[in-house]
């Protein structure tokens, strides 16, 4: 693959971690979380390529 290619996927993951990450924690903030866990996913999607990625996982609240 190119650099362009490279460089340009990897902005875009890192477009996506770090205003998650944002979002998450803008979420959580002043909620009762402590103790809980919560159901999370991640979904990306290429319509041109009909292509569908999903990413599940859990997110513990803070104690």
């Amino acid at each position: 693959m190119s650099d362009d290619f490279n460089m340009s996927m990897r902005k875009f993951l890192k477009q996506v971690g770090v205003t998650s990450q944002q979002a998450i924690e803008e979420a959580m903030r002043g909620a009762d979380t402590a103790g809980k866990s919560f159901a999370v996913k991640a979904t990306i999607t290429i319509e041109e390529l009909d292509m569908t990625h999903e990413v599940t996982g859990t997110i513990k609240g803070q104690d």
